[in-house]
């Protein structure tokens, strides 16, 4: 075994170098943008020319990163680079920003962005202005983030850890622990925010530290979407972010950078904008179960897991179908951002043959699946059912319990129209 396939950081530097050089990075310019279909063929053509195979591989490599890139960095993603597992990992660019503006409406000139990878939020920060110190403890993050921060004169990028750093050299810092852990050749996701690299705990003694030994200081974190709520700590705003109906993280949010008397958040960003849901010192109770009524919603993930339901079934003048589910019901339509809503049409006990006999009845061949609190899975459900032969009218089917029974909802969704975004 060779020394570089022994060590994977090694490795991934050694396939970086050759797009380093002033002939790759030249080459990776002149290429056109990225297309599968193509691929072979430009490789080939490549090699042709005169150019090492390790020379080609590299390029292609990066111009098939780049167009991977456009969805999370758009324009600016065709003068970057990546390595496969940073672009993976890699903050969104609005929603980079959102972190960036947290640390300039505070009044931070300066962030410390621990564990960089390829320097996405260290481009936002720099993009408002900030100075910024990169640092990360992988040789190829910080070859990757120097090259994608060239634009911004205000940055500097390091090799360190969290553990080294010097709080004195920054006014803020924005850190994004490591929170996968190889396991029988791949990655597990951790949850334990103290399993982190670096723990929790280490997080907070550096907001600490900022902020004189007594308080937390202006720190922010990006942590994994499934932590535990009841794990972190009361002093701090975390902050659930969806995009598009998928919850990508949660924020810790220390010192000025928290808001006060806010503990927990919901920040959706969709097509009509950005919407945010807050929880207070004084939070809504979880919302008594009762009947199914003629509207049923289920609130957005990061709704449930900021710890919001019972404020949005406030708002909704809604109940629980069952006090371990998150749907929510009522008699009255009211369209929020926060969760998507269905017209009740029919419910009933779950069974396939009486399913079944109903879709044949009312002709429903397109479906959607949705369930919680059962253990049918959609997929094997629509094979049992196969519903395409009965028709082309179309429905949501919602597999849930209601008062501790297994029961199938059908519904239409909600037509709704653009909300008004309701943050700045």
């Amino acid at each position: 075994m060779t020394s570089s396939s022994a060590d994977p950081e090694l490795a991934a530097v050694r396939t970086l170098e050759p797009v380093l050089s002033s002939e790759g990075w030249a080459l990776l310019s002149s290429l056109p943008p990225y297309r599968e279909e193509d691929s072979l063929r430009q490789g080939e053509r490549l090699r042709k020319d005169g150019h090492s195979p390790e020379l080609v591989a590299a390029v292609m490599t990066q111009s098939r990163l780049r167009a991977r890139a456009a969805e999370k960095f758009g324009e600016f993603a065709r003068t970057m680079l990546f390595t496969p597992d940073g672009l993976e990992q890699a903050t969104r660019l609005p929603i980079a920003a959102r972190h960036a503006e947290r640390f300039q409406r505070a009044g931070i000139t300066s962030v410390a962005d621990l564990g960089c990878g390829i320097g996405g939020d260290s481009m936002a920060m720099a993009g408002l202005g900030l100075d910024v110190r990169a640092v990360d403890r992988s040789p190829a993050a910080v070859a990757v983030a120097t090259m994608n921060l060239r634009p911004f004169p205000t940055t500097t990028v390091h090799l360190g850890t969290a553990e080294d750093h010097d709080p004195a050299l920054t006014e803020g810092i924005w850190l994004d622990p490591a929170r996968r852990a190889p396991t029988r050749g791949a990655t597990r996701r951790l949850h334990d925010p103290e399993e982190y690299e670096p723990p929790l705990s280490t997080v907070l003694d550096l907001a600490r530290q900022l902020g004189g030994g007594n308080e937390l200081g202006p720190l922010g974190a990006k942590l994994g979407p499934a932590v535990d709520r009841e794990a972190l700590p009361a002093e701090i705003e975390t902050q659930w972010l969806s995009f598009h109906g998928q919850v990508l993280e949660a924020a810790a949010w220390c010192g000025p950078l928290a808001r006060d008397g806010v503990s927990s958040s919901a920040l959706l960003i969709d097509r009509s904008g950005t919407h945010r849901l807050d929880r207070g010192a004084h939070a809504h109770p979880d919302p008594e179960p009762g009947e199914l009524g003629d509207h049923l919603y289920e609130p957005d993930g990061a709704v449930i897991r900021a710890g919001l339901i019972g404020r949005l079934a406030h708002d909704l003048d809604a109940r629980t179908l069952d006090p371990s589910i998150a749907y929510l019901s009522t008699e009255r339509r009211t369209d929020t951002p926060f969760a998507r809503g269905y017209s009740v049409r029919d419910v009933m006990p779950f069974g396939i043959k009486r399913l079944t006999s109903y879709l044949r009845e009312h002709r429903l061949g397109v479906l959607e699946i949705k369930k919680r609190g059962t253990a049918v899975q959609p997929e094997e459900l629509r094979r049992q059912l196969r519903p395409r032969r009965f028709g082309d009218d179309s429905a949501t089917l919602i597999l849930t319990r209601i008062a501790g029974e297994q029961s199938v909802i059908v519904a239409s969704p909600h037509t709704v129209a653009a909300f008004q975004e309701e943050i700045g």
